[in-house]
């Protein structure tokens, strides 16, 4: 009864306004509030299907690609740097700037160090050579020293030293300008430089070939040996010496003079034995005969002991 008392003068107090409470009772009902929220955990939570939210950051293809691009970037790292190290090693260069070669404002490009290189392409008109009081020394590791410029090549080899050109070559002292050696034969005339004893080419065009008056002329060759004029062939010396291993061959459109004494060698040409018949067998044999005058002409042999007395003798009543 008491209790059913009080719910009825709290309810006529509450239709009446606000019903003040004590301190203790806001006390406990702030702890009840605060035990009901702490042991609710499904409190304010929605299901959600995460498929359907938006994803953020690098995820799938993406993602592998975004792999791929950094160990690219890492490749491309390394090889920077192992090209920065082999350059710092053989350039040294150091504190001090670089210790194997120097740059000038002028262009030239000066080594202060021994270089060891294959192939140099120098600018146009540039120059290479060495320090003033000093030998410029170029070293071929087994192989020859080659230098080129278009068609004109300069080759250093271990037993010889060809140059080789399609536009001629000339030799002169920087210092004086004098022209030690020229191939320019309109100008100049062709010397072979001092020391030089021979001159080995595959065809020569020119107007004489002589020699100095104290040593012989000698042409040599492996094969045949072709001498042509358009105007003649004229030979002069005081000895005249041919010596060949197989034939000779003189062509004139006129005729060929021998002037001077003319000696055979006949322990080379082809003869017959005792018993053999003129004008049979394989051999047509003829005589060489001299004019008076040099003028050489042949006579064909058809008997024993016969002369050069012909019909048609070239040289007239003397011969």
């Amino acid at each position: 009864m008491a209790a059913a008392a009080a719910a009825a003068a709290a309810e006529q107090q509450s239709s009446n306004g606000p019903v003040k409470k004590s301190m203790r009772e806001k006390a406990v009902e702030r702890r009840n509030v605060n035990k009901e929220h702490n042991s609710n955990f499904k409190a304010g939570y929605i299901p959600i299907d995460e498929d359907r939210l938006h994803k953020t950051g690098l995820r799938g293809r993406k993602g592998n690609l975004a792999i791929c691009v950094i160990i690219l970037l890492f490749i491309l790292a390394v090889i920077n740097l192992i090209i920065t190290l082999v350059i710092w090693a053989v350039i040294r260069i150091g504190p001090n700037g670089c210790d194997s070669m120097e740059f000038h404002e002028s262009g030239l490009l000066r080594f202060k160090q021994v270089s060891d290189m294959g192939v140099i392409h120098p600018l146009y008109k540039s120059t290479v050579g060495g320090r003033r009081n000093e030998n410029l020394v170029i070293t071929g590791n087994n192989q020859p020293i080659v230098f080129q410029q278009g068609t004109t090549k300069l080759s250093v080899e271990k037993n010889k030293t060809s140059i080789t050109s399609d536009i001629g070559m000339q030799f002169f002292d920087p210092r004086t300008q004098n022209i030690l050696f020229s191939t320019d034969y309109e100008t100049h005339e062709f010397h072979l430089p001092s020391g030089v004893k021979s001159l080995n080419v595959q065809k020569a065009s020119t107007e004489r070939i002589t020699s100095n008056a104290t040593s012989d002329l000698n042409i040599k060759v492996d094969g045949r040996a072709i001498v042509r004029g358009n105007e003649g062939v004229f030979i002069m010396g005081k000895t005249i010496e041919f010596h060949m291993g197989g034939n000779m061959e003189l062509k004139a459109e006129n005729s060929i003079i021998l002037n001077g004494t003319v000696m055979v060698s006949t322990t080379r040409l082809p003869s017959s034995s005792s018993g053999d018949q003129f004008g049979t067998g394989d051999w047509v044999r003829y005589k060489l005969c001299m004019c008076a005058d040099g003028t050489l002409f042949k006579v064909q042999v058809t008997g024993q002991n016969m002369g050069c007395q012909i019909s048609d003798n070239p040289c007239g009543n003397t011969h």
